[in-house]
């Protein structure tokens, strides 16, 4: 027996925010140019967005109207300044890829299992499929707000099946009423969802340990493009090879 622990954010953790600003503005330019070379990072926090990166493009991408819109489909306000700092992709790193193909190395790791349907570890799918669910929640109950996260320490035997799950912690922004029912929703969806994939004990639930989440997103927390490659690459399942995917035309390597 050993333990084994994986991690999700939920839609509106402000790294995730940022992840999903440069994938809109990615989809944004290349849906007018799809040759457009795009290295989109986006920095969020205190009022303030900000976008750098590089993209050359024949493409007009108004780029407040992109980060706006998803800020509003999360459930963000819309009163961010947004500071747009993009600039063109450099032509010595355009000459390695105009004649196709990448220009430089890039490590990528991966695998596909049996456990689900979705051929990814079952640890894995349990916590997407938690963090889709509260999506939907924070559309349908104001009382469950867009930032958040979870973590699963699971038991496996030597064959490395997860059979049980010794802590399941879950850390959502909320407003603070009506605690008791908002927390025993989670618990009742994930105690259902453990039990579809035929884990029928959960040891100890841990709903906002540090006692309230009330403040977050961008005003509680800086939310950068990239930081969540683990959450988003097998959470730990598997090594990371470096890069970041969100922002990130297809002439880059990973």
């Amino acid at each position: 027996m050993y333990f084994y622990t994986n991690e999700i954010v939920f839609k509106g953790h402000p790294d995730k925010v940022c992840d999903q600003i440069s994938d809109a503005l990615l989809d944004a330019y290349i849906a007018q140019d799809k040759f457009s070379r795009c290295g989109i990072e986006t920095i969020g926090g205190k009022g303030k967005i900000f976008i750098t990166g590089e993209v050359t493009s024949s493409a007009k991408v108004n780029v407040d109207e992109v980060v706006y819109g998803v800020l509003k489909d999360i459930g963000y306000r819309c009163d961010y300044e947004v500071i747009n700092n993009i600039g063109r992709q450099s032509p010595d790193i355009a000459q390695g890829v105009d004649v196709g193909g990448a220009g430089d190395q890039g490590m990528m790791f991966g695998f596909a299992c049996r456990e689900t349907p979705q051929y990814l570890p079952k640890a894995m799918v349990i916590l997407q499929e938690l963090s889709k669910f509260y999506d939907g929640l924070c559309h349908r109950d104001k009382r469950f707000l867009p930032d958040g996260k979870a973590q699963s320490t699971g038991i496996y035997n030597d064959d490395k099946t997860l059979y049980a799950i010794k802590d399941f912690t879950i850390s959502y922004q909320n407003t603070e009423l009506e605690r008791k029912e908002t927390d025993k929703i989670l618990i009742d969806f994930v105690t259902e969802l453990c039990s579809e994939y035929g884990i029928d004990e959960i040891q100890s639930f841990h709903i906002n340990p540090t006692g309230k989440f009330l403040i977050g997103g961008f005003d509680g927390d800086s939310g950068l493009t990239g930081r969540k490659i683990v959450v988003d690459n097998y959470q730990s399942f598997a090594n990371v090879g470096g890069g970041a995917f969100s922002g990130k035309d297809p002439t880059k390597v990973d």
